[in-house]
């Protein structure tokens, strides 16, 4: 079975571009590691990422929106251990 990300995005926030954002570039980096990646319409100001039910972030307990090279480091730490992210994984 493939790995599910999904972005739970808050509607009234208007963070769908956010989330389609981030979608698209994990997305871009993993396009054979993962299976989905779902963009959940929510409330309430909500910002969670889940992989494969695991959060890997969440606005409100995290506070605010993820790097981009964090988010990616995660993902890949989980569905492709081996791979070398290149400046990303330089930039932290």
């Amino acid at each position: 079975m493939t790995p599910r990300l999904e972005i739970e995005y808050c509607t009234q926030c208007r963070w769908l571009l956010r989330a389609a954002w981030y979608a698209q570039e994990v997305l871009t980096t993993f396009p054979r590691d993962l299976g989905e990646v779902a963009l959940v319409p929510g409330i309430g100001g909500v910002f969670e990422i889940r992989l494969d039910g695991e959060t890997l972030w969440s606005r409100k307990a995290d506070g605010g929106f993820p790097e981009l090279a964090d988010l990616k480091r995660q993902v890949r730490d989980r569905v492709a251990p081996d791979r070398d992210l290149g400046h990303t994984d330089r930039a932290g």
